[in-house]
């Protein structure tokens, strides 16, 4: 057996080679080639297994196959041979096995429902296709059913179901209403898998009478609809009216509010469930809760993670969906829906089968007489599949003999095979949920060889490049491939040259002494055959006159050179590029044979020119850089590089150093600082300069040393201020003797890249520092510590050698010695290294922790023994995690958080940790290559903290003496709370404190009534909570206790000096004209407040406009008021943040016709309002004349007198002045004069009036703000129709009229 399978593997080559050429689809081959080889056919189309056709059409089952000779086609149909010549529906597609049945004209494809399978056949086998299911496809209509109403109570659930039709393939599901628009879902209302419609809680708006649902048929293009469902959703209000209005008043009964309701499962019910799904699919597992509010869905596997990056969570995650499933995604699947009221939970026990797949399907063999083979058909499944043979279509057991041929289960075996074994195999893998089957053929051939590669074929490469000289071959057996140099050669050997397994011969360097003709010879048992191909080496392309670096004047004419020089049989071609981009298209750029030339320069020609050389072989380019300067006004001393230094020469030369001179150029007014000497090795590198020395501007000569096996040739650059010139010309050559290697390669290193190899890299030796021809390395190794020898291998043109099959992680003792033709390098020093790391295997024990304090925790651990840690060692990992807080006893999503200890620490401190809570910690050793496995969980707990401080605190319904104080519990309380304690004591306006007082509070308490306060006066709170371990940190607050009723304030009792503080803004009053309004108010706090008025149209949500008041006045006058318009205004106080009086609502009068018409500029109205201000004029005079005598005038004189309509109230009936009428005569007001309780104008009063006032005053505020009115004290009761008497009143009394 072993034997046999070594023959096989020699083979490999050819298998995959001829797999290739009989696949002409995939790859082009010589056409005379494919004609002549046979080939066993091989099935390359055909339908799925599962082949379900539209009914309405003509059904095609493809099978088509490729052979030489091309094969014949024959079917069966349920296990019988199909005769498709006595069906006049059927027919055979020409040089195909494709079966088209004619359904369109008047075939019925449930006829032809059945097993198909094809069979192609020619003289050297059968190939098989899969059995073929046709089935049509069906969508049934909907059954008829009577749908009754759904009447349901708001905030129940409810479940519509859809039950669609059953048809092939299952129909698509989605619910729409009667005006085709999808029905709008969301965590509320979703769509379940089996397409029903679920309500977790249903709301009014879900009435409706068109709930439709549709299944969609996509195979035949069909969409069936449902009868529509009507929900009718009863909301508790209007089922306690309908309840109302059907009792008496003495029956005491009601619908009960809705009430919230934990989660109950609508599907799937129970506890618990099963679901099986095979590998490869999609699994979707579904969880829908009823309940209010609505649930929220969570997914948990249980023991584990659900898989990364194929976990999808659908349907506002109601369905988990995981995507390719396998065998290890079997387990327990837990959803939890969860509310403010509880949760409950659903565990979905998922088994994951698997239909056969392959490990190892068989792949075609071809064979030559008397070789041998195996066919291997490998596959698993859940449950493991069963594995059968067939040859040609036939059972193996049944088939004709073949002696050649034993099969052991899942693999055939051949022995000796001649051309009569050539067969087409099948593999048939099957169990319970599928089978897979394959076509393999064994093709045995006796082809003598033949080579591939067009006869003298030219290859043309560069001098020191690589040469690929190809030798396509076939043949059967497998040829073997010999190359020769010359028609009667000697056979190539040598590391001199590479030959691959295709045939292709390397040349690493190609030399000129490569050149010639190439012969590949090509033999098997049976022939032998020859080709040969020819190889030109070209001389390089090289740049020997660069463009130089230019500095020219603006308008000025610059020139770059390229000089090149190339193998004069190859054409190159020269481009010039500016920027790394084409040159501009202007004239002024002129491109010659080896120059190019800048006519008239401009500041934008300023930049890099670059000259590339390509050839079809090679491409070498160079770059200069073009500096525009601006013409000088006066001649002046051009600063420049040096001119390059000339006449180099070589003298004193010996093995080791040589002696060079030159002399230098022109310095351009600049003094040379210093020569820098660079050589090219034209046996290693030619066409490349590198740095050798450098020497002072002073000194023209230097001795060089020089490296054996060296073609050295050396050029002198100059360099001064302004820079460096160009290179010299390069001196004469040089060749140094070879020797053996001075040094050995450096940075050598033994690393393991897996846990049994070891990975010996170094840093190569460069051309020069070979000292001569045939380079090599030798790489030595032996394990450290162990009485071995050394093991040593010689190795070229690599800088890594992989020692295989080496314990894990052992110290090696590595060595890289450099060798050529002449010896040795001296002995290289030993380094240390290690094989591969493997992952540690024993995790660290004795894991202990000590609690320090409530928020740290020190951990100890026994360190891992060193074997076991199977790499280097970099230190501990500490996995800790918070399980549960004591105080609360709920869990939460655990967060690991990871600490890390350098080296081999066996302790380490846990930060950071929360009081009062319950925590898991393990311990894992870490390597180079990862983590070891982790210790047992330790549990530990912290003890208690003090709390956090209180969550808020809110102090509410301040009265004369008492004050509401609500507070919330510590968000953190770390640990049980004992108590809590309030502070609290007055401040005065100068923020002097009071007297402390501490009330101690139990701390089942939220809230806490202080009484006996004083009133009027502001306090300051510090609020915190207790743990047995102290107090929290505190929560401050101030407030302020009001004023009496009155409004007078009350002086405390042994408040001293403390002043109320509690400001106020009340009685604000309004007085409305056209297009402007007068208002005051009243004010009571700090002294110097500064007073602003916010006003805008009453029910409009622009933001309010804003006026500041000068001074501290208690009256504004708001102009530029739209007439006929309602506003509102409040009044606040600048620096009191947040303070305002409460909102006043006034309107406007209408706008007065005779204000349509644009009177101002006539001069009989100018004349007339002239002597209206004289008529006032005088009136005030004696006005204030009987005033201050006491006399008393009559309303109405002052009334005829002022005829002015913007002061004056009218009567909406007759346009008559107003009357007024003291406050305390309880005669109803004349219309003209009536005021509103709330002491606004409101628009059935006077459009112009006058505000009535209290305590007997009547009075107006004028344009400008000013009081001017008339006073009476009623002393008796006067008629209806006399004038009130006037005096003058109290100033209290006239401030506080002004309400």
């Amino acid at each position: 057996m072993t034997k046999k399978m070594s023959i096989s593997t020699s083979k490999t080559s050819l298998v995959l080679f001829l797999c290739q050429i009989i696949s002409a689809l995939d790859v082009p081959l010589d056409s005379k080639l494919l004609e002549e080889l046979s080939q066993p056919p091989t099935i390359t189309q055909q339908s799925p297994k599962d082949y379900i056709v539209d009914p309405r059409e003509n059904i095609v089952i493809q099978c088509e196959a490729k052979g030489k000779p091309p094969p014949s086609f024959s079917w069966t149909r349920n296990g019988t041979h199909f005769d498709i010549d006595k069906d006049a529906q059927v027919t055979m597609k020409p040089n195909s096995g494709t079966l088209v049945i004619n359904i369109m004209n008047g075939g019925k494809a449930e006829a032809y429902e059945g097993v198909y399978q094809c069979t192609a056949r020619n003289e050297r086998g059968a190939a098989i296709s899969n059995n073929i299911v046709v089935r049509p496809s069906r969508s049934p209509l909907w059954t008829k059913e009577k749908l009754e109403p759904n009447h349901v109570r708001e905030g129940d659930s409810l479940v519509l179901h859809c039950r669609p039709p059953v048809g092939l393939p299952p129909p698509i599901i989605f619910w729409m209403d009667n005006a085709f628009q999808r029905l709008p879902q969301s965590e509320r209302v979703s769509q379940g898998l089996n397409g029903d419609l679920y309500f977790s809680n249903v709301q009014p708006e879900d009435t409706r009478e068109d709930y439709i649902c549709y299944a969609r048929f996509n195979h035949t293009q069909t969409i069936q609809q449902k009868q529509p469902i009507s929900v009718k959703v009863f909301s508790m209000d209007s089922l306690n009216d309908t309840i109302a209005a059907n009792l008496s008043d003495t029956d005491i009964f009601g619908a009960k509010p809705v009430t919230e309701r934990q989660p109950v499962l609508l599907t799937p019910t129970g506890s618990t469930s099963t679901k099986v799904e095979l590998r490869g699919n999609v699994l979707l597992l579904e969880c829908i809760a009823a309940g209010l509010p609505t649930p929220v869905i969570r997914w948990i596997k249980e023991g584990g993670e659900l898989p990364a990056n194929r976990t999808f969570f659908e349907n506002f995650k109601k369905t988990l969906k995981i995507i390719d499933v396998s065998e290890a995604d079997s387990g327990n699947y837990k959803c939890i829906a969860r509310n403010a009221l509880g949760s409950v939970h659903h565990v979905i026990s998922v088994t994951v089968k698997a239909a056969p797949y392959w490990i190892t399907a068989p792949r075609n063999l071809v064979l030559s007489p008397g070789e041998d083979g195996t066919l291997i058909c490998r596959a698993n499944g859940n449950p493991k599949p069963s594995i059968s043979w067939l040859a040609n279509g036939v059972p193996i057991a049944i088939a004709p003999e073949d002696p050649s041929r034993k099969v052991d289960g899942d693999t055939i075996i051949f022995s000796h095979v001649q051309e009569r074994s050539s067969a087409v195999y099948q593999c048939n893998a099957s169990n319970e949920y599928g089978y897979l089957l394959a076509n393999a053929f064994v093709n045995v051939l006796a082809e003598p060889p033949r080579i591939l590669t067009p006869a003298n074929k030219l290859y043309q490469v560069i001098a020191d490049s690589p040469a690929l000289l190809d030798c396509a071959y076939f043949g059967s057996p497998k040829p073997e491939i010999e190359w020769f140099k010359g028609v009667k050669g000697s056979i190539l050997r040598g590391n001199e040259y590479v030959f691959h397994d295709n045939g292709t011969l390397e040349i690493p360097v190609a030399q000129k002494n490569n050149a010639g003709t190439y012969t590949c010879v090509a033999r098997n048992e049976l022939g032998k055959i020859q080709n040969e191909v020819q190889l030109e080496i070209k001389d390089p392309t090289m740049i020997i006159k660069q463009p130089e670096y230019k500095v020219i004047q603006r308008y000025g004419q610059v020139s770059f050179e390229c000089i090149i020089k190339h193998d004069s049989t190859l054409l190159p071609t020269v481009t010039w590029l500016k920027d790394n981009d084409e040159l501009p298209d202007d004239e002024r750029f002129l491109v010659g044979k080896d120059n190019l030339t800048i006519m008239n320069v401009t500041d934008k020609d300023d930049g890099t020119y670059t000259c590339i050389v390509n050839t079809t072989l090679d491409s070498v380019s160079a770059s200069a850089v073009l500096t525009v300067v601006a013409a000088p006004p006066t001649p002046a001393i051009i600063y420049a590089r040096p001119n390059p230094p000339f006449d180099l020469e070589l003298t004193g030369q010996l093995e080791r150093s040589i002696d060079l001179s030159w002399l230098p150029g022109d310095e351009n007014n600049s003094p040379i600082t210093s020569f820098v000497i660079e050589f090219e090795d034209a046996l290693h590198e030619p066409g490349v300069w590198r740095y050798q020395t450098e020497v002072p501007g002073s000194q023209t000569t230097a001795q060089l040393k020089l490296s054996p096996y060296v073609n050295y040739a050396f050029r002198v650059i100059a360099v001064n201020r302004i820079g460096r010139s160009q290179p010299s010309e390069p001196s004469e050559q040089y060749l140094t003797k070879s020797a053996s290697p001075d040094e050995n390669p450096a940075n050598v290193q033994g690393i393991g890249s897996e846990p049994d190899n070891l990975v010996i890299t170094w840093e190569p030796l460069k051309g020069f520092q070979s000292n001569g021809p045939g380079l090599q390395y030798k790489v030595s190794w032996r394990q450290k510590d162990v009485d071995d020898e050394w093991t040593s291998v010689i190795v070229a043109n690599v800088s890594k050698y992989i020692v295989s099959g080496t314990p894990t992680f052992v110290p090696y003792e590595v060595k890289v010695q450099a060798l050529n033709d002449l010896g040795y390098a001296p002995e290289p020093s030993e380094v240390i290294g290690h094989s591969g790391e493997d992952l540690p295997m024993v995790a660290p024990g004795n894991v202990q922790v000590h609690v320090i304090n409530s928020t740290l925790a020190k951990v100890h651990w026994d360190p891992v023994p060193l074997k076991s840690v199977r790499g280097h060692l970099q230190g501990y990992k500490v996995y800790y995690w918070k399980v549960q807080s004591l105080s609360r006893r709920s869990r939460r999503h655990v967060e690991k958080k990871i600490l890390t200890f350098r080296g081999n620490k066996t302790f380490g401190m846990l930060p950071g940790l929360e009081p009062y809570s319950s925590y898991k910690l393990n311990v894992r050793v870490v390597n180079g290559k990862g983590e070891g496995p982790a210790s047992p969980d330790k549990v530990f707990k912290t003890p208690e903290g003090v709390p956090s401080s209180p969550s808020f605190l809110k102090i509410t319904n301040p009265t004369l003496d008492s004050l509401t104080l609500e507070w919330g519990s510590p968000t953190h309380p770390n640990g049980v709370l004992t108590s809590y304690t309030l502070k609290f004591q007055p401040i005065n306006n100068t923020h002097e404190l009071g007297p402390l007082v501490e009330i101690r509070i139990p701390a089942n308490e939220s809230s806490l009534i202080l009484k006996n306060l004083n009133y009027s006066t502001r306090y300051k709170f510090y609020f915190n909570a207790q743990t047995s371990v102290g107090s929290g940190s505190q929560i401050t607050e101030e407030a302020v206790t009001i004023m009496d009723e009155a409004g007078i304030l009350r002086p405390a009792v042994g408040a001293g000096k403390v002043q109320p503080l509690y400001p106020r803004i009340r009685n604000i009053t309004t007085a409305a004209a056209e297009t402007y309004a007068n208002i005051s108010w009243e004010y009571e706090g700090p002294d110097h407040a500064n007073f602003y008025v916010e006003y805008g149209v009453a029910g409009s949500k622009e933001d309010w406009k804003k006026e500041i008041v000068n001074g501290s006045r208690s009256f504004f006058v708001l102009k530029g008021l739209t007439p006929g318009t309602a506003y509102k205004v409040r009044v606040g106080a600048e620096g009191l943040s947040g303070f305002r009086s409460s909102e006043d609502v006034f309107e406007t009068g209408p706008a007065m016709a005779s204000r349509q018409v644009d009177i101002a500029t006539q001069g009989w109205f100018i004349g007339l309002m002239c002597a209206v201000a004289l008529l006032i004029l005088i009136l005030l005079i004696v006005c204030f004349i009987r005033r201050n005598k006491g006399g008393k005038y009559p309303v109405k004189e002052k009334e005829d007198a002022h005829a002015d309509p913007e002061i004056q109230p009218m009567k909406e009936d007759d346009g008559t002045f107003g009357e007024y009428s003291d406050a305390e005569d309880h005669k109803p007001l004349k219309k003209g004069s009536r005021t509103p309780s709330d002491r606004t104008v409101k628009k059935e009063d006077s459009d112009d009036s006058l505000v009535d006032y209290g305590e007997g005053v009547n009075g107006q505020f004028n344009e400008d703000g000013s009081f001017i009115g008339q006073y009476s004290g009623k002393k008796e009761k006067e008629p209806a129709e006399g004038n009130e008497s006037s005096e003058a009143p109290s100033p209290v009394n006239a401030m506080n009229s002004f309400v």
